[in-house]
């Protein structure tokens, strides 16, 4: 009886846990039927285009150099007995300073001198004028063939005044030679070099300085062919930007002056000339901008109108990846116009309705089904980034 008990109650558990195992199998496939099947397509951001007028930046980079540079002679002989204190290698001096002075007696004297022969010829010429008209006086009452030009004094009066023209340029000559005793700078200028000390005896046409124009400086920088069809018709007098590349960088406005009229034979390349006023700041609180600084120049050139601007990363092969209306990627051919900087300035191929593909796949392929990133997906790729 007890025997029978057992097997009884172990088969009433066996169909129970039957019973039990069938019903979770049952609810395990409704769960997996009721799940929504898994999206396998890559997700992608995307951005619609959108045209532009873009002004080109042309750059270039050159030396800044003087505008002027001026070997410095005495015109006149003598001993040098002081100099400007600024006048050495290194000094700036400004316009009409004088930079030495040579020793003044002698054409001080020289200066009275020729001064002493104008008088004197000025007296003779009074003297030859008054006997003139004694002479035309009395040839009143001669016959005509009586009188000829010498009777009336005519040479001696010619004579007379010659000899005054003569000592007046004599004076002047002298009045020159007194002024040139002291030398003075011709422009606001820096001092390379001089070559002259207190006492030195200095010829006339002896080289003693070498200065450089600080008014103004130049920098020479090449145009590229790639940059030329770019250049705005009238260049000259456009505002250009010049910066130095120094770790304490120096910025300035300069203008394009002129360009130099030829192509460089072996680089093809056109240059152009920048002029920067007043670059030692001698008249402005702008920071100066030494000459021999290496400086980069940019200014504008044509605009563009209608491009588009695509970073260089999503250009591959002249091509580009757009996005339709069913989000499938498609490669679509453009024309580059230009290279600025990470930038591509596409000039057609693209319209203003295309949806350009920023963040492709792996491995992407025309017909490719993807799914465009929500913003907030887009803001988590760039923040893991």
């Amino acid at each position: 009886m007890k025997a029978t008990l057992i097997k009884t109650a172990a088969f009433i558990t066996i169909i129970v846990l039957a019973l039990g195992v069938n019903k979770a199998i049952q609810a395990t496939a409704k769960e997996q039927e009721e799940k929504a099947p898994v999206d396998s397509r890559p997700l992608v951001s995307a951005q619609a285009m959108q045209a532009i007028n873009h002004d080109v930046i042309i750059s270039s980079f050159g030396e800044v150099q003087p505008l002027e540079q001026t070997v410095l002679a005495a015109q006149v002989s003598g001993e040098v007995i002081s100099w400007h204190p600024n006048f050495v290698q290194g000094g700036v001096v400004k316009r009409g300073d004088v930079l030495f002075s040579i020793e003044k007696d002698a054409y001080e004297a020289a200066v009275l001198q020729a001064q002493a022969q104008v008088s004197l010829a000025d007296a003779t010429l009074t003297e030859e004028l008054a006997r003139q008209q004694v002479a035309k006086r009395e040839a009143k009452n001669l016959p005509n063939s009586s009188v000829s030009d010498l009777y009336l004094r005519k040479p001696q009066v010619l004579s007379a005044q010659a000899q005054l023209k003569s000592a007046q340029a004599n004076l002047r000559i002298a009045e020159r030679n007194l002024a040139k005793t002291e030398v003075t700078a011709p422009y606001d200028a820096l001092v390379m070099n001089r070559d002259i000390g207190t006492g030195q005896y200095v010829s006339a046409g002896m080289q003693v300085a070498t200065l450089s124009n600080i008014e103004n400086a130049e920098v020479i920088v090449p145009i590229a062919g790639f940059d030329r069809p770019f250049l705005l018709d009238q260049i000259q007098g456009n505002e250009a930007i010049v910066s130095t590349k120094d770790r304490a960088p120096v910025q300035r406005s300069g203008l394009v002056s002129r360009d130099l009229g030829v192509l460089d034979q072996d680089t093809r390349m056109l240059h152009l000339v920048i002029r920067i006023e007043d670059p030692y700041s001698l008249n402005s609180d702008a920071p100066p901008i030494k000459f021999g600084s290496y400086v980069e120049v940019s200014f504008k050139g044509q605009q563009l109108k209608g491009v588009f601007k695509v970073p260089q990363s999503l250009v591959n092969n002249r091509k580009i990846w757009l996005l339709d209306e069913n989000d499938t990627l498609r490669s679509q051919s453009v024309e580059v116009i230009r290279e600025e900087g990470s930038y591509f300035l596409i000039s057609s191929g693209l319209g203003a309705d295309d949806i350009m593909v920023k963040d492709l796949p792996e491995y992407p392929q025309n017909g490719m089904q993807v799914k465009v990133k929500t913003p907030e997906q887009a803001l988590i790729s760039y923040v893991r980034r």
